[in-house]
């Protein structure tokens, strides 16, 4: 089972959202905290609020598509408390837009952020969750890495990578009899600013005006079904609670997993694509 009290965990994407859910949680349970975010500002304000409350905590302004960013994350962590415990690749972004006609460019960021994120995690912090004797990875997939609706050609891609990359960590882990585990997290809708921050970050297009929206009508339904999605805090507890029980499998929305059931009967059956 594993321990929490005095352990250290780093959270990519955790100045917000899902990522702050997580930090909550880990601090409740005795955490020391390297959060990692895009957003200076967001960064600034939560490691204040978690050090006014006396949680031991750092903050490093990280681009997780750059590996030299997440190298120099894993630089500051050990630097400031000596061992990583556990880490979350929960850093992420999606624009909806059709697979055939979205950018390449577009296509890119999607994916360096999304899949080669966690990649470059797994990567620079895996040797160290090691060196610690102790310790667990859980990356930040979507019920998009298990069932490819249309309109979400780039984040489907990544998402379902980030499923497969997990899979294979765990699978080898266990082969290894290794003392470090892994999970995969797969959300359903939450209540996070997931759609804004990809719109404020995406590279090369112009930042939409302080509180404006600029997602189209797919993109502001997906951001209203999102505003009524689930509290972020509740899915930080699920992921404590699935580290601490060694669940491979965190899912948010269990009852859509009769989505992906049908889609494996009908690949038994006739080979056809079920409706996402």
């Amino acid at each position: 089972m594993q321990e929490f009290k005095d352990r250290v965990a780093v959270i990519t994407g955790g100045a917000s959202g899902i990522g702050l859910g997580m930090a909550h949680s880990f601090a409740k349970r005795g955490m020391k905290l390297v959060i990692a975010d895009l957003d200076a500002q967001a960064l600034e304000k939560v490691v204040a609020e978690f050090e006014g409350a006396g949680v031991p905590v750092v903050g490093q302004l990280t681009d997780v598509s750059q590996l030299d960013q997440v190298q120099a994350l894993a630089d500051r962590a050990i630097d400031a408390f000596g061992q990583v415990n556990v880490l979350c690749n929960n850093a992420g972004v999606g624009i909806p837009t059709s697979a055939r006609n979205m950018k390449l460019k577009d296509w890119k960021w999607i994916i360096d952020v999304d899949l080669w994120g966690p990649i470059y995690g797994i990567n620079v912090f895996l040797p160290l969750i090691e060196q610690s004797g102790e310790g667990h990875v859980n990356s930040t997939s979507s019920m998009a890495g298990l069932i490819a609706a249309q309109m979400m050609g780039a984040y489907n891609v990544a998402k379902h990578g980030v499923v497969a990359l997990m899979a294979s960590t765990e699978r080898e882990l266990r082969a290894k009899e290794s003392p470090i585990t892994a999970s995969v997290l797969c959300p359903g809708p939450i209540n996070t600013n997931i759609s804004t921050h990809s719109l404020q970050f995406r590279p090369g297009h112009v930042q939409a005006p302080a509180g404006g929206k600029k997602f189209g009508k797919m993109g502001s339904n997906i951001q209203a079904a999102l505003e009524q999605g689930m509290d972020p805090d509740e899915v930080g507890e699920m992921v404590a609670d699935a580290i601490r029980d060694d669940r491979f499998w965190i899912l948010t929305h269990p009852r859509w997993a009769g989505t992906v059931q049908k889609q494996l009967d009908a690949l038994r059956e006739d080979q056809s694509l079920t409706q996402a």
